[in-house]
């Protein structure tokens, strides 16, 4: 267990010294939100990457594997179809070169909208940053016993807070060069090394039911009610239709906040094309791999705490699966280094995206404009420490990280991925229908549990993402053909 702590430590002190690193150099508002424009290809795809793979993959999607096996990969394969469209945004986004994705909500739409943008990214990304400390806090209770998950809760979020408001995009972006070289490397080796201690590939099938290596699986491709095995109080766990975790992630891809301020971030447009790319081919071989991974050690561990908390399968196996050499021991604490930092990573990217909202979307732009550097470096960090402290709050209240995820992933993908794909796309779209989409989609995903208690079980049983994303898409159809066209103007920033 040294061994473990040992390369946990090196990381943590690795990931500070990148970060002091770049704190001299961040001198502008420019410098903190989007790293002065200055990012290249190579350090774009890996940002981006390891933004994107964070506990949602590591814990709920290998989660969602361990119990029903490759089916799960619907999650990921939402994100993968995101990519290929994203493929043709990400030239536009380096073109229009802001800070946030209200600042694009603003110059197509409206203030409204702009506004109601904000409160869609607060309530998402603090969504999406407290599972990332739960995972944290599971990692540090694996390695250290005598440490709860929720004081490693605590850890987790106190380091992440510190980290990410030392000095903005700049060190989170270079930073995630060094751990997604780790992350993948690690990953792809730790792979067949436990297929091997499993029995070999026929002896994982052997032990799992023939459904984990179906399409589908035990889950259903659409929204039909599905229920599955008895929990202990007697009531029956339901389980998401593929529908049901493929849209939210697909969705979120496509309107990822984070994903266009590294966009923002990137030199050019030519590199911001070129990094999507990369994103694309490791972002499909790295959440195979954690598909897999999760799988072979539901054959490996199909009983005790894991089974409890199958959440915790990756750094669970990564602890008790490496053992019978130096060698392998190693292998399998870079593997829990490795998950660690990505759940780092992914926190630090989504803490720091909301606290660029508060700042350059309400404090400069309502507060005070004429806000210089120093004073914007200085709100900027102490956003970070409250919206991090929220999300502690958060994360404390949260059962299962895959509902969580989902529940974020359908906040932004029903309030903002429909208008901002129009901003790019669809000429006619509106202010108001603008307002109304965002409007509609924040409101029923977060009042879908109160009503739903009230409709048939069929349907309340659901998830929000039907109903919000319905509800989104109507009103910005609807409101936008029955109003004014957008002048040529607003258009003119969006053009291809």
């Amino acid at each position: 267990m040294n061994l473990y702590a040992i390369v946990l430590g090196i990381i943590v002190v690795t990931l500070l010294s990148v970060s002091l690193a770049r704190l001299g150099k961040v001198k502008t508002k420019a410098d903190y939100l989007v790293a002065g424009r200055s990012l290249p290809a190579f350090v774009l795809v890996f940002t981006l990457l390891s933004s994107w793979i964070g506990s949602g993959s590591l814990l709920g999607g290998a989660e969602n594997a361990y119990k029903h096996g490759f089916a799960a990969l619907w999650q990921g394969g939402g994100g993968w179809a995101g990519l290929l469209l994203i493929y043709f945004i990400a030239p536009r986004a380096r073109k229009f070169a802001q800070f946030t994705i209200p600042d694009l909500l603003e110059a197509r739409y409206n203030q409204a909208a702009r506004v109601l943008g904000v409160i869609a990214v607060l309530f998402t990304y603090t969504a999406i940053t407290s599972y990332q400390f739960i995972g944290g806090g599971d990692i540090v209770h694996l390695i250290f016993p005598q440490v709860t998950a929720v004081q490693g809760q605590y850890i987790l979020a106190g380091f992440v807070i510190v980290f990410t408001a030392i000095a903005g995009m700049g060190s989170v972006a270079y930073m995630d060069v060094v751990i997604g070289l780790l992350a993948t490397f690690t990953m792809i080796a730790a792979l067949p090394v436990l297929v091997h201690e499993a029995g070999g590939w026929s002896g994982v099938r052997a032990v799992l039911p023939a459904t984990h290596f179906q399409w589908f699986g035990d889950i259903r491709p659409v929204t039909s009610y599905f229920v599955g095995p008895v929990l202990a109080d007697g009531s029956r766990e339901r389980v998401k239709s593929a529908l049901e975790i493929f849209l939210p992630t697909c969705l979120l891809m496509l309107g990822n906040q984070s994903m266009y301020q590294k966009f923002f971030s990137a030199k050019s447009e030519k590199d911001a094309t070129r990094a999507t790319v990369g994103w694309i081919i490791g972002t499909v071989i790295l959440e195979t791999v954690i598909a897999g991974l999760a799988v072979v050690g539901s054959a490996l561990y199909r009983t005790g705490e894991v089974h409890e908390r199958p959440r915790e399968i990756l750094a669970y196996t990564a602890v008790h699966g490496f053992g019978g050499s130096k060698v392998l021991s190693i292998l399998g604490a870079l593997l829990v280094g490795a998950i660690f930092a990505k759940v780092v990573s992914t926190a630090n990217n989504y803490l720091f995206s909301p606290a660029t909202n508060l700042v350059n979307d309400v404090f400069v732009r309502y507060i005070k404009r004429d806000a210089g550097n120093k004073q914007i470096l200085l709100v900027s960090r102490l956003m970070v420490v409250a919206l991090g402290l929220w999300a502690l709050w958060q994360s404390l209240g949260t059962g299962s990280v895959l509902d969580k995820s989902v529940y974020a992933y359908t906040i932004y993908s029903s309030a903002l991925t429909p208008v901002i794909l129009a901003a790019f796309f669809w000429k006619r779209a509106t202010a108001a229908g603008a307002v109304a989409s965002i409007a509609a989609g924040t409101v029923v995903t977060i009042g879908w549990d109160t009503v739903a208690k009230h409709l048939p079980q069929t349907i309340g049983a659901r998830d929000a993402i039907l109903p919000a994303l319905l509800a989104s898409l109507l009103c910005l159809f609807v409101v936008s053909l029955s109003t004014t066209a957008p002048s040529a103007e607003q258009l003119a920033p969006f053009a291809d």
